[in-house]
């Protein structure tokens, strides 16, 4: 599929921010309208959805995927590697919109369906929750769809194989600033300073014991204290010191729990001091939780389009966060993972030598050809 191909090349090309995607969504725009899809643009800003009908049928369908970049620098030293300094394809949504985009062109000319087909380009995955914003623009309201849609290429998992559960697939996200509010002073002379250098390392240490003796053993979670900021200087006690923390939970019950006692610990701890703390607790992503029926519909359409060898169930949920939980929320769906292995050790997502791998185009752009066809049958 050359065109598939070189589509996925110059989206990789010419990445783009979340929320400012605008000639990402120019382009995506220009190709679909070409193809004679009704094309709507401005949900979340840059949003683009496109709309097929045929037949007489009321049935709708979504498909989505995601057109943002990440602010890294890139490191594949590919002829057609990043042209915006800083910024870079590093999660594959290049290759997903790729896929989409062949996949409309495909379905474009069968018209081999009865029903209506909306096809989603979501804006700013990766930073704002693009899917909660076009949501809140109404996206559901003007696009019905009987039931969404997504993908995401996996690295990590052999070529071609499709990996998918039902319930949970991925975690909810939340983030955490603590900054512990001591007293200054000269690093001789500590009794006359409150180090808050002590007591935010008596704060972290406390913190290993919110998942270990507050969370039960059977549900999941996690704190991790990803950064912790303080001081200049050996001599020198500072006045603040600041941690930054990610919190992922799957069940809203032990969400509550964890940010309830990580604001008791850090206060507690602090307070023991004799020093306070300033908490800046943001709630993030829900956790991506797919409906049953469909789920065991995208597995057995992908056992008779690849094989059943090539299907495996999710022995866990994974950690990860995704913004397409708003979308499952609103309507019934499923988000699976297609594996583009090359080797034992390629680069994970999100790194600077990460490359979306171009021999899976063919198969994700099929599968969809081959959903679209199936869930919306003439």
């Amino acid at each position: 599929m050359p065109d598939v191909v070189a589509i996925r090349r110059h989206l990789h090309r010419n990445p783009e921010i979340g929320l400012s995607e605008f000639k990402t969504s120019d382009f995506i725009a220009e190709q679909l309208a070409a193809m004679g899809y009704e094309v709507t643009r401005g949900l979340a800003g840059t949003g683009v959805v496109a709309t097929l009908r045929n037949g007489d049928s009321t049935r709708t369908l979504g498909i989505r995927a995601d057109i943002d970049a990440l602010p890294i620098h890139e490191e594949t030293g590919a002829d057609y590697a990043s042209a915006n300094q800083g910024v870079m394809h590093a999660c594959g949504h290049d290759g997903h919109t790729a896929m989409l985009l062949g996949a409309a062109k495909i379905i474009a000319e069968r018209k081999n369906f009865d029903g209506i087909l909306h096809l989603i380009f979501q804006p700013a995955e990766e930073n704002f929750g693009g899917a909660r914003i076009m949501i809140e623009d109404g996206l559901f309201e003007r696009f019905p769809c009987d039931a969404v849609f997504a993908l995401h290429n996996d690295p990590g998992v052999p070529f071609g194989q499709f990996v998918l559960r039902d319930g949970p697939i991925l975690a909810a996200v939340d983030e955490c600033k603590i900054t512990v509010n001591g007293y200054g002073g000269h690093g001789a002379e500590p009794q006359d300073a409150a180090d808050p250098i002590v007591a935010g390392a008596s704060i972290i240490m406390a913190l290993q014991t919110v998942v270990s003796r507050n969370i039960h053993p059977q549900l999941s979670a996690v704190v991790t204290v990803g950064a912790f900021h303080a001081g200049a200087a050996s001599n020198v006690i500072p006045e603040t010191a600041e941690m930054l923390l990610t919190i992922r939970s799957f069940d809203p019950g032990v969400r509550d729990e964890l940010e309830k006692r990580i604001r008791a610990i850090a206060e507690g701890q602090a307070a023991s001091y004799g020093m306070s703390v300033t908490i800046d607790y943001e709630r993030g992503y829900n956790a991506t939780v797919n409906h049953k029926a469909e789920t065991d519909y995208v597995a057995n359409l992908a056992r008779r389009f690849a094989g059943p060898e090539k299907v495996a169930e999710m022995q866990r949920p994974s950690m990860g966060a995704e913004d397409f939980a708003y979308m499952l929320e609103k309507r019934p769906g499923c988000y699976f993972f297609l594996g583009t292995a090359r080797t034992d050790n390629d680069p994970p997502l999100h790194h600077p030598k990460f490359d979306f791998n171009d021999d899976i185009l063919p198969i994700g752009t099929a599968f969809w050809v081959d959903l679209a066809e199936d869930y919306l049958k003439a």
